[in-house]
């Protein structure tokens, strides 16, 4: 992990993101949980998750139709840039 540089990127916060994204769509908590078949409270435990299950964001993603895997990809091509793989 030392490696990779990932200490130098903010840490992605995806329950964060899942929040802002619901609240840029002016959808409501409420809504959100109908969709995903779960309490609300549920929908507040996710937003607090700085991890979360690919399935689960797959759900989500297309729910809110927004690719949150996206974020993801950027990360590793921006460490990509920045870590060329060592030659053998």
């Amino acid at each position: 992990m030392d490696e990779l540089n990932i200490g130098r990127q903010p840490a992605l916060h995806i329950g964060q993101r899942i929040k802002e994204e619901l609240e840029r769509q002016e959808r409501t908590v409420s809504w959100f949980a109908r969709k995903l078949y779960c309490d609300r409270s549920n929908v507040y435990k996710i937003f607090r998750r700085s991890t979360i299950d690919t399935e689960l964001l797959l759900r989500i993603s297309l729910i809110l139709n927004y690719d949150f895997f996206g974020e993801y990809r950027e990360r590793v091509a921006a460490n990509s840039a920045t870590n060329p793989p060592a030659a053998n």
